[in-house]
């Protein structure tokens, strides 16, 4: 096969995996060519590139997933290669023709094996062709309500409704009974259609809380196919992963080889090239099932990178090329392990429920073995109209138990200011008995019981602490020795601070010996030390010094300690009885489009029955009645544009007889 020259890439996609592909074709010598919606200018991957275009407004409709804008966008650079990272046209065969159409090279594989492994239903038939074990279900044409029901029955619940075209939990619903079952069609349907364009869905048997494996694939254009080892994605919520580790710990050795193997000959089956991704079930009795194969590079690649000391970037790009693969599958070695943290900007308190906001504080980890994708700044905003994902961390060590221990530090030293996130929660997952043993499951963060107040109130220590910072906001860069200088002593001031639910009165004054009193009840001396034009500050609590972080956000106070992030903002005290007794206020959770308005003013409403729908970061989110009773005001309709924390509907509670 001839090779295909290129010297100049375009990158179809935006954040960290625009910035990793820069950072590999850099040392490979090649130019790059970034793209960027509106809301996206001044980005960090914007900047990354050597030249950059911006492809049109914010919704990915009109920006990363509009082919003609991607296109004109090569021909203007001089860019001969488009690579299209992941998530958005990756997967989408239309593209990939579309760049081959124009004289492109598309670094991935071809329209032929993405159509082929990109729609379920053919990827299962090549499957059962290759004989590796599927899972019992429904693929047919037929999609009408009757014609599932009728097949889902046959299947016995629970069922699992899937989309039949891409991915990443979307259009997905778990179906424990026949009477959740045309709700969680709507809802798949709708997910799908918004994320692949396509409504078509199947029925599987729901396997519960099996083991969620895969293998990372790799073809050339002369016919070599290798695999570079497993991975483990079980830890997982809302059917999106959240940890992932190669290898993936507790298999056979014979069971490794088996799912290798047949990873293997699915990617010979339809001729395949580059990186891909084949993902299975494993059974508690280490029995196997196909899943879906996933025809571009996976986000928890970096993994495999860290495993096997390769860069599969540039695989990707050499064999775009037309170059031969590295590596025979016998020189492929594993080398310790390897587990990576998906850090979203989402409220773990809240039911995962995706956050935005402006980037105040932003410190990621170093140290040993550890290694950070992102693609976020300090000022940089986090948007509903992407995917909330903003960093990856992951570790690596000789063993298991040292990048278990490598992992859960840097997440505690990784400061996010200004948007609430899943550092925390991440955190108490790398620390429960049963993840440190490696018995893992899709169905772990179900059953473990995580503590995640730290995050949700303040304690007594971090109100002191930002009380003090308070204070001393207007003190500016006065050497710490004058910190608390005055002509004569200060007065005591009361300050009363809001921070999520949590709202309190606190009493400051300078303390005799440095620092601050802060009176709440009992006496709490914090010295506060400002590093000069830092957002870094030195603190003592009862004689312990720690260093936090924290910004001012406009009139607020972020305040970031370890693995918590905190607002602070200054209040009024409550007045009592603001609020008439009994009446629940419906505001939106985060920023979004509403869906559907299911309770109509006036209507009886019961405690949990879905009031609305909202759409928001490609995801569905219901919101629930807080209590049983009457629907008084409604501000919502479908189709509207709302703000976070926006007023939706007003709930009259029942009174108890």
């Amino acid at each position: 096969m001839a090779e295909q020259a290129f010297n100049s890439i375009l990158v179809a996609n935006r954040g960290e995996i625009a910035l990793r592909i820069f950072r590999t074709a850099h040392g490979m010598g090649l130019r790059t060519v970034a793209v960027y919606s509106e809301a996206d200018a001044g980005m960090p991957h914007a900047l990354g590139a050597d030249r950059s275009v911006c492809i049109g407004e914010a919704a990915a409709v009109e920006s990363y997933l509009n082919i003609d804008r991607l296109i004109d966008a090569a021909m203007r650079t001089g860019a001969q290669a488009i690579h299209p990272g992941y998530g958005f046209l990756s997967e989408n065969d239309a593209f990939a023709t579309a760049c081959i159409q124009a004289g492109l090279v598309f670094i991935g594989p071809s329209p032929h094996a993405i159509r082929c492994m990109g729609n379920k239903v053919t990827a299962k038939s090549i499957m059962l062709e290759q004989d590796v074990p599927c899972i019992p279900g429904y693929d047919g044409a037929e999609q009408n309500d009757q014609v599932l029901e009728r097949e889902a029955v046959r299947i016995g619940f629970p069922v699992m409704v899937k989309a039949m075209a891409g991915g990443g939990g979307k259009g997905m619903r778990l179906v424990e009974s026949a009477t959740q079952l045309c709700e969680a069609l709507r809802a798949a349907r709708s997910e799908a259609l918004k994320a692949f364009g396509n409504d078509a869905v199947m029925l599987e048997k729901a396997i519960l809380s099996p083991r969620h494996v895969e293998v990372q694939v790799f073809g050339d254009m002369q016919g070599h196919v290798v695999h570079l080892g497993d991975r483990d994605c079980s830890i997982q919520r809302r059917h999106q992963k959240v940890i992932e580790e190669a290898p993936a710990p507790g298999l056979s050795k014979e069971l490794r080889a088996r799912m290798g193997t047949a990873a293997v000959r699915a990617a010979r089956a339809v001729d395949y090239v580059g990186a891909g991704t084949v993902e299975f079930l494993v059974t508690p009795d280490q029995n196997y099932y196909f899943l879906e194969m996933n025809t571009r590079l996976q986000v928890e690649h970096s993994v495999t990178e860290m495993v096997t000391g390769l860069d599969l970037v540039e695989w990707q790009i050499r064999v775009a090329r037309g170059e031969n693969l590295p590596l025979t599958q016998e020189q492929v070695q594993l080398n310790g392990h390897a587990i990576e943290a998906r850090v979203y900007a989402e409220d773990p308190c809240s039911e995962f429920m995706p956050q935005t906001g402006r980037l105040s504080v932003w410190q990621p980890p170093q140290g040993s073995g550890i290694r950070v994708d992102a693609g976020l700044a300090v000022g940089a905003s986090v948007s509903t109209s992407y995917d909330p994902m903003v960093a990856k961390v992951i570790a690596h060590g000789d063993d298991r138990e040292l990048a278990r221990l490598r992992l859960a530090r840097a997440l505690e030293q990784f400061a996010i200011g200004g948007v609430r996130n899943n550092l925390h929660f991440l955190g108490q997952c790398l620390r429960q008995p049963i993840f440190a043993q490696g018995r893992l499951d899709t169905g772990f963060l179900e059953r473990e019981h995580l503590d995640l107040r730290a995050c949700a109130t303040p304690d007594a220590q971090t109100v002191a602490i930002a009380s003090a910072l308070w204070q001393a906001r207007d003190i500016g860069e006065i050497a710490p020795e004058m910190l608390n200088w005055r002509s004569r002593p200060w007065r005591e001031e009361k300050l009363v601070l809001r921070c999520g639910d949590w709202q309190g009165a606190l009493r400051v004054s300078a303390h005799a010996e440095g620092g601050y009193l802060v009176r709440d009840g009992e006496d709490l001396v914090v010295r506060v030390v400002l590093g000069s034009r830092s957002a870094t500050c030195r603190i003592r609590v009862d004689g312990v010094d720690e260093t936090d972080h924290f910004a001012w956000n406009g009139d607020a106070l972020d305040l970031v300690r370890g693995d918590c992030y905190f607002r602070f903002t200054q209040a009024q005290e409550a007045a009592k009885g603001r609020n008439p007794e009994g009446l629940s206020v419906i505001s939106s959770p985060m920023p979004g489009s509403i869906v559907e308005v299911r309770a109509l003013l006036g209507a009886k409403v019961e405690a949990g029955e879905v009031l609305l729908i909202l759409e928001a970061m490609k995801m569905e989110h219901q919101i629930e009645a807080p209590v049983t009773g009457l629907v008084t005001q409604v501000h919502a309709e479908a189709g509207q544009q709302v703000g976070m924390r926006e007023v939706l509907m007003h709930i009259e509670a029942f009174t108890q007889e």
